[in-house]
């Protein structure tokens, strides 16, 4: 029977967070095994199929010593800085193959997974977005691994691993994330109070006051606008694999309130690390 991450003292990651990581890494695994081809590129990205294997493999390696308590310094949090650390990373590592590199991904999730159940729940980790608690940073991987595995699935023309359970695991990073990540230039001057409901699941808020920007438990009240969103679609939107205008073109995106046209620019008003 398949274990969940936990401690004596109390569980340490969500239900199903585990079981998720480590079924994304097969995932994965499974993707890069029927890969012949590893120079092919990859839709969206600068990087060949190789390269984002690569890129995973080490991704999971850096969340693993991570969650040991290691300081690693991997950029500035800025989307400029980690791109720049992914890129020198990638130099300084070889490998390609589609075979070693699978095993790195699944291997390296499982020890990030033994290094969260030895510390206690309550700990903060320092990350390239910030601190976070090991719950979250657990999200963060889930939700690293998916973007990328998307891409990959997209690269091989197979299914993608993107469903709506492992997008609710993806919530508490996304919504740690988004203060840190918002773009300041985009959002100078507006001033509107956003409900986000994934359907199925929660609802939350997101304000916006200037170039401030705060994540709200529940729903803001009043809302100038409500956006709800098909799961798997939030994910990609939140991602930037998916524009709004493509994302509601395909019904996978509703919007109403004061100010529902509001809705196609809250995407803009980030930018995806």
């Amino acid at each position: 029977m398949e274990r969940e991450v936990g401690t004596s003292a109390g569980r340490v990651l969500p239900e199903g967070l585990g079981r998720e990581i480590r079924g994304t890494a097969g995932d994965i695994a499974a993707l890069l095994d029927g890969a012949t081809d590893m120079g092919l590129p990859v839709p969206g990205l600068e990087w060949t199929v190789g390269e984002t294997a690569a890129h995973l493999a080490l991704a999971n390696g850096l969340m693993a010593d991570l969650a040991a308590g290691e300081e690693r310094l991997y950029g500035d949090g800025t989307p400029q800085s980690l791109a720049a650390a992914n890129a020198q990373s990638l130099a300084a590592f070889p490998e390609r193959g589609a075979k070693p590199l699978a095993a790195m991904i699944v291997q390296q999730a499982e020890v990030f997974l033994d290094a969260v159940e030895r510390g206690p729940a309550d700990r903060t980790l320092l990350t390239p977005l910030g601190p976070m608690d090991p719950a979250v940073l657990a999200s963060y991987l889930l939700t690293h691994m998916l973007g990328h595995g998307y891409d990959l699935a997209r690269a091989v023309r197979r299914p993608h691993m993107i469903d709506r359970g492992r997008v609710e695991l993806c919530l508490p990073f996304l919504k740690t994330a988004m203060p840190r990540v918002a773009n300041a230039d985009a959002a100078a001057g507006v001033s509107a109070r956003f409900t986000l409901r994934v359907r199925g699941g929660e609802a939350f808020g997101v304000t916006f006051a200037d170039s401030t920007v705060e994540v709200l438990p529940a729903p803001p009240e009043p809302s100038d606008c409500t956006i709800l969103t098909e799961p798997v679609t939030f994910l990609l939107i939140a991602l930037g694999r998916l524009g709004p205008w493509q994302a509601m073109a395909r019904g996978g995106v509703l919007a109403w309130g004061r100010k529902p046209w509001l809705a196609p620019r809250f995407p803009t008003l980030f930018t995806a690390p």
